[in-house]
């Protein structure tokens, strides 16, 4: 946690979003540096928060789960122990290859390259896991993924949204405003919501009816 002590309160619009959406060359770039860019599997930040993720979910079990942004799929093997099926996407080809070698054990998960929010896939999912990339996104593109979503997520389906937050008032478009664009957008209930000092978590259920 930062032990900053307490934070002003946040306020939607308190940060300015990105005008362009990052590209794919700029995950390429930091994979070409490292393997692990963001030390996915050695922070006790990511176990710690990964672990909550998990420990969020509403039910035990999902027939058909859906992981964008991947990465070199830490996260995507505790996903796939709850998912009868599971598809982890990213952008990045030595993410998707880190991430299938990940789950090598797992035959019923699928890790393909995709660039949102264009490839978003032709099937429905019951449970979407949103972690740490929705604010690469502009507002406009971030509308267009949080609608594609909605228009595959089943009824009682639900989206798990898992971003860092800015330890500072206005310091940078995080998940706090990410999450803001995705709750409006999605049309959806919120069932739960985590607000850790370092990252938020929102779950979010598509009614039934």
């Amino acid at each position: 946690m930062s032990g900053d002590g307490p934070r002003p309160p946040r306020r939607e619009g308190d940060a300015a979003p990105h005008e362009r959406t990052i590209p794919p060359s700029y995950f390429d770039g930091r994979y070409a540096d490292s393997p692990d860019p963001w030390s996915l599997s050695a922070r006790w930040y990511e176990r710690r928060k990964y672990d909550l993720t998990l420990a969020s979910l509403p039910r035990r079990r999902y027939a058909s789960g859906y992981e964008p942004a991947c990465s070199i799929g830490v996260l995507t093997r505790g996903i796939a122990a709850r998912c009868d099926r599971l598809l982890a996407v990213d952008s990045a080809p030595a993410a998707v290859r880190a991430a299938s070698a990940a789950v090598a054990d797992s035959p019923h998960v699928s890790v393909r390259r995709a660039v949102l929010p264009g490839d978003l896939p032709d099937a429905s999912f019951d449970l979407v896991v949103l972690s740490e990339f929705l604010y690469y996104f502009t507002p406009d593109d971030l509308e267009l993924l949080s609608k594609g979503l909605r228009d595959r997520l089943r009824p009682g389906g639900h989206v798990v949204c898992v971003h860092r937050r800015s330890t500072v008032q206005g310091q940078g478009w995080d998940g706090f405003n990410a999450h803001r664009v995705v709750e409006g957008r999605m049309r959806t209930a919120t069932v739960m919501r985590l607000d850790d000092p370092d990252f938020e978590i929102v779950v979010l259920e598509r009614r039934r009816g």
